[in-house]
């Protein structure tokens, strides 16, 4: 097999990508079931038997087997990449199925990088699947993805998409964005060539922890991963084939709700951020990840579930128990005995006087569903002069630990 790869020195290497493709020269042999297996492409004259070659020749790393992975993943493996990576640490839930459409019912409880690489194995046997059951992180960032001609970045969350970032301008590799909030969603190709921008000309510093709320917390409409997660793999598809117009330079924002696709012009910053070393991207993002929710707030009193369900075993009326969540996550579970006040309430003020009032001679407590939420309104509460109690986990801890009648979401 004769390849023509990146460059895997540091720094964007020069004129790492021609006009003819990812790899300009290929030998490699497609054998009768992939000729039948990929005849429509083969018709196509923009890709063709080269093209399809130049396919099976690729290598391509998707970091994150979730809601953008899973789509991007089996379109990559349908197309004919001839080897795939994926990196995960994470599990099937039951919560996932509504829009990680690589993992099925079976494999609830398992790894995704293995749920993942079965269905890709059923979709083309032809495939070499190389799986990493673990965190991507500073220490293994560049062995990991060193072999590997393109990067998709399929993470969902600040400190994951810097290090991607940091770690493929260092390598010289192409990375494929993709990111997704309720109802919206961007996509975008970075580090293409030395005059393409990265991920710190769209996201100069990282926002301050917890104003971003994640899938977990804000939601997502289940068919947006699935139309970010498509458009990411047909940037891979152009870049290794060498046809059509990348997205390079450019934002794509979708608007699932309004169903409109706005472009939006983007240029590497000036001066640019220097990329010369990989950091603690943790510690650069503010988020304190590795801790819990109510650990992010300092002096923040904290209760666990279990205490809490001895004070309401005991029928004490001494304390008030308020629920931040949005009336929607009040309707799946709840609580029994607490009083939904939702966050944004208590941050616009319109709710303070009424926490006030139920907190008069009594001991305040406030959950949400992981204790994030209510971390916040504690805060915001403490600045009007009330003190409280954040139930650590939240309502995801009491339906793990106490009641597991009530539904996880």
């Amino acid at each position: 097999m004769r390849l023509r790869i990146w460059d895997s020195g540091k720094g964007i290497a020069s004129g790492t990508l021609s006009p003819m493709g990812l790899h300009e020269t290929v030998d490699v042999d497609l054998s009768p079931d992939e000729l039948e297996r990929f005849s429509r492409h083969l018709t196509l004259p923009e890709v063709g038997m080269n093209g399809q070659k130049r396919l099976k020749a690729a290598s391509v790393l998707c970091v994150g087997s979730g809601g953008l992975g899973s789509p991007l993943l089996l379109y990559l493996a349908a197309a004919g990449v001839g080897h795939i990576g994926i990196v995960d640490f994470d599990v099937v839930e039951l919560s996932n199925l509504q829009r990680q459409v690589i993992h099925g019912t079976s494999w609830v409880g398992q790894a995704k990088t293995h749920s993942a690489r079965a269905r890709i194995l059923e979709i083309n046997p032809h495939c070499q699947v190389d799986v990493y059951e673990k965190a991507l992180r500073r220490d293994n960032a560049f062995e990991i993805i060193q072999p590997y001609d393109i990067v998709c970045d399929c993470t969902d969350n600040f400190p994951s998409r810097y290090l991607v970032n940091d770690a493929c301008v260092l390598l010289g590799k192409p990375s494929i964005y993709g990111s997704i909030h309720r109802f919206e969603g961007q996509a975008t190709v970075f580090n293409l060539d030395a005059e393409s921008p990265n991920y710190r000309d769209l996201v100069p510093e990282p926002p301050p922890a917890g104003l971003v709320p994640s899938c977990i917390e804000g939601g997502v409409m289940g068919i947006l991963p699935g139309l970010i997660g498509l458009i990411q793999s047909a940037e891979v598809i152009k870049i290794i084939t060498g046809i059509g117009t990348t997205l390079s330079g450019r934002l794509l924002v979708v608007d699932a709700l309004a169903m409109t696709f706005r472009e939006m012009a983007l240029r590497p910053s000036q001066p640019r951020v220097v990329i010369d070393q990989l950091i603690d991207y943790q510690d650069f993002c503010g988020s304190g990840a590795d801790k819990p929710a109510h650990e992010k707030v300092a002096g923040l009193e904290s209760i666990s579930v279990k205490d809490l369900k001895s004070l309401l075993d005991l029928g004490a009326e001494d304390f008030a128990l308020v629920d931040v969540r949005n009336p929607n996550e009040a309707e799946i579970a709840c609580i029994a005995g607490s009083e939904l006040i939702p966050l944004n309430k208590i941050e616009s003020g319109e709710a303070i006087e009424k926490v006030r009032q139920l907190a008069s001679g009594r001991r305040l407590y406030v959950y949400c569903k992981l204790g994030g939420r209510s971390a916040k309104a504690l805060t915001t509460l403490k600045r009007h002069g009330i003190e409280g109690v954040n139930v650590t986990g939240g309502i995801d801890a009491w339906a793990k630990e106490v009641d597991r009648s009530l539904p996880r979401y």
